[in-house]
């Protein structure tokens, strides 16, 4: 399961994945204080995407994505274009 360099590609593959089969996609988020790193890890048991940073200007980005995932959800809405929409 290797890491993406970067979030624009992270976040690109993780809305495709997510629009593919929504049944099947979960996300988790991790945040170890120690190492003070933030991974989140986009899966639906075939295909494991993960980002990983230690800068506190992608926790934003983080969160934005979180989000949009999270609407998708609970919208009763077709999910075949709103992603790009955003």
């Amino acid at each position: 399961m290797p890491y993406y360099q970067t979030w624009e590609e992270f976040a690109r593959a993780a809305e495709k994945l997510y629009l593919t089969d929504p049944m099947k996609v979960r996300v988790v988020l991790k945040y170890r204080h120690c190492d003070g790193n933030l991974c989140i890890k986009v899966t639906d048991n075939a295909v494991c995407l993960q980002y990983k940073t230690d800068q506190a200007q992608d926790v934003k980005k983080i969160e934005k994505l979180h989000g949009k995932l999270m609407r998708l959800m609970v919208s009763k809405e077709t999910h075949s274009g709103a992603m790009e929409t955003d």
